[in-house]
């Protein structure tokens, strides 16, 4: 089994989300005319957790809808197997509407890069603002989060693993070594 540090707790993991929830806020003065959209898979549960927590707050529920990207990846075309392809669900018009995409772990950027192409397919929002747990480092392209949680600067060697409670029964975050 690789070498694991544990970087944040359930507590922490708690707290993260509402840091990052007061500072969506903050920077949009308000949660009027937010939408929160999530990545599949682990995006999706971080991005309820966002909007409930602003929901919470503001005492007004924010619209959340699920992005997949998987037919958008550049990357696609080199693997042999087929893609699994989940429905994206965004039953409401992104159009002037601000945006705020969450993922879970920042890497390549790849990932990110794709949701946008894909969002575009939905509508032309006013703005998009990223917000993730984790940004690794290791950008191939010039994209930055907005909102992040926590910055783990990482080895190529390195994995994030966030745990979640609806997929894996607790919440933290974990630095594993592969090396």
């Amino acid at each position: 089994m690789p070498p694991l540090q544990h970087i944040i707790d359930d507590i922490g993991f708690d707290r993260m989300i509402s840091r990052l929830a007061h500072e969506i806020l903050e920077r949009n003065h308000g949660s009027a005319g937010l939408v929160v959209i999530g990545l599949r898979t682990r995006g999706e549960f971080v991005a309820r957790r966002l909007a409930q927590r602003i929901t919470d707050i503001e005492q007004t529920v924010l619209p959340v809808g699920v992005l997949d990207v998987t037919l958008y990846r550049d990357d696609v075309r080199q693997h042999l197997r087929q893609p699994e392809v989940h429905a994206s669900s965004i039953p409401f018009d992104i159009s002037d509407m601000h945006i705020i995409l969450v993922d879970d772990v920042l890497f390549t950027g790849r990932t990110v890069r794709s949701a946008l192409d894909a969002l575009i397919d939905f509508g032309r929002p006013k703005t998009i603002q990223l917000a993730v747990l984790v940004d690794r480092g290791h950008r191939e392209l010039p994209i930055r989060a907005d909102f992040t949680g926590k910055t783990i600067p990482t080895t190529r060697g390195q994995e994030i693993r966030v745990k979640l409670r609806e997929v894996d029964g607790e919440d933290g975050i974990d630095l594993i070594s592969t090396e």
